[in-house]
């Protein structure tokens, strides 16, 4: 692609580049920028993201669901793991201070048929009115900047452990795990105080 000649005053070679060429590279650096992803804070939007809810075809966007009124979003690595199954989600399931949260649901990077077993187990006929929602590529948790690394114990990059206050379809509060998958910050009783 480059033409390269040798000076004759040298031994070395210093490539020559054609005006297009030049062209090409300028415009490419100038538009060639690195942005890192900023973990959600306060005041941000809830992304506008399809997840889906027991089947491929029932999609969800929980910018949507949340744009008024109170809404909380409850981020877990992995379905059916112990931390998510025994204490994360029962904790939510069995508080009180439920009822007030307004709409509420647990998102995992898991298919919908996972959560949709899932939230059949922890909540037969789903009498806390807690939604289980599947994020199968980690899409809404990339925008939120929320994965983590995790493909050595999940098989792929999984959600960190979190919980999202929204009010009109804006971040209130964010409770991520410091260790990602611990639950201490983001349990129902710190969240919903």
């Amino acid at each position: 692609m480059f033409a390269c000649r040798r000076l004759p005053s040298s031994s070395t070679f210093t490539p020559i580049l054609t005006q297009p060429q030049r062209l090409f590279l300028q415009r490419s650096s100038r538009s060639f920028h690195v942005s890192s992803l900023k973990m959600v804070q306060t005041g941000d939007a809830v992304p506008d993201v399809e997840l889906v809810e027991k089947s491929p075809g029932n999609k969800v966007s929980l910018a949507k669901e949340l744009a008024s009124g109170k809404g909380l979003i409850i981020g877990v690595p992995a379905a059916f793991s112990p931390a998510c199954t025994a204490r994360h989600v029962p904790g939510y399931i069995k508080a009180p201070k439920l009822k007030d949260a307004g709409k509420v649901f647990v998102v995992s990077v898991n298919d919908p048929f996972v959560m949709g077993a899932w939230a059949e187990s922890l909540d037969p006929g789903a009498k806390s009115g807690i939604r289980f929602l599947g994020d199968p590529a980690g899409d809404f948790n990339t925008k939120l900047d929320l994965l983590f690394d995790s493909a050595a114990v999940f098989g792929q990059n999984r959600s960190k452990r979190y919980a999202l206050v929204t009010e009109d379809g804006k971040v209130k509060s964010v409770h991520v795990e410091p260790d990602n998958t611990g639950v201490d910050v983001s349990e129902a009783e710190k969240v919903l105080a």
